[in-house]
């Protein structure tokens, strides 16, 4: 075999080599639960799971009912993380349930140290659009955050699917199943685009840190959380905010 021929062989090795590694870190899905344990995930500024959080019938679950009494004085955040790894341009697909009056987030781009995950990062809202209100009196808060056309009503900005307080779902796409009935959510996140779907449906689509982004940060909830949607890399979380919680499925794919 001659020098030429042995060095091209060479180059293809090398190159194969250097696709697969690519391939293997950057176009796999990584399984954020399996069903079986909560490994990996702990408490936003926690070292441990908050109570409640748990793994029932295969699906990640939060419960008040799994809240023991020694329990009931925990101060810590009860909003979770995956702490394993931080993520920054990627696509995610979660599986989702909340019972009649139900609220909870997907959170990314977390970062630790703040007062809560809201302060400082974007959230894909998961709430009972339809029926929220049966449960709850919003009126207060939404008059305090400048609502005034029926401020009774859950707004545009807080229904499912939105890029919470920043960009609202397109109605005409969005077919939000029921509560208690399992939904599908996948967030693709590049900095040339950000894109909410909703049970296969494209509902939301914007460009991160544009002119557009800083305008509605500026003038809206986040004006006062300079920090909010700040960091281009940071963990994936989940908001427990009172109510039952059911989460299947759950895998991220880098970008």
């Amino acid at each position: 075999m001659n020098r030429i021929a042995l060095l091209f062989i060479l180059f293809l090795l090398i190159t194969s080599c250097h696709t697969s590694k690519k391939n293997a870190t950057s176009n796999q899905w990584i399984q954020l639960f399996d069903g079986k344990s909560l490994e990996g995930w702990r408490a936003y500024n926690g070292k441990a799971l908050p109570p409640g959080w748990g793994v029932v019938n295969g699906e990640m679950t939060f419960s008040t009912k799994m809240i023991l009494e020694k329990d009931y004085d925990y101060k810590g955040s009860r909003d979770i993380i995956y702490g394993a790894q931080e993520f920054d341009n990627f696509e995610l697909v979660v599986e989702w349930k909340i019972p009649p009056g139900g609220n909870s987030g997907i959170f990314y781009h977390i970062a630790e140290g703040y007062r809560g995950i809201p302060e400082v990062a974007p959230e894909y809202q998961l709430i009972d659009d339809e029926h929220y209100t049966d449960f709850h009196d919003i009126t207060a808060y939404n008059k305090s955050i400048g609502v005034v056309i029926d401020p009774h009503k859950l707004q545009p900005l807080q229904s499912t699917g939105a890029d919470y307080a920043m960009y609202p779902p397109d109605t005409t796409q969005k077919a939000t199943r029921p509560a208690g009935e399992w939904n599908e959510t996948r967030i693709i996140f590049t900095e040339k685009e950000v894109q909410h779907w909703l049970n296969g449906k494209l509902i939301v689509r914007f460009t991160p840190w544009s002119a557009d982004w800083v305008a509605k940060k500026s003038s809206g909830k986040w004006g006062l959380s300079p920090d909010y949607g700040k960091f281009k890399k940071g963990y994936i979380g989940f908001q427990d905010h009172g109510s039952s919680l059911w989460f299947r499925n759950i895998r991220i794919k880098p970008l």
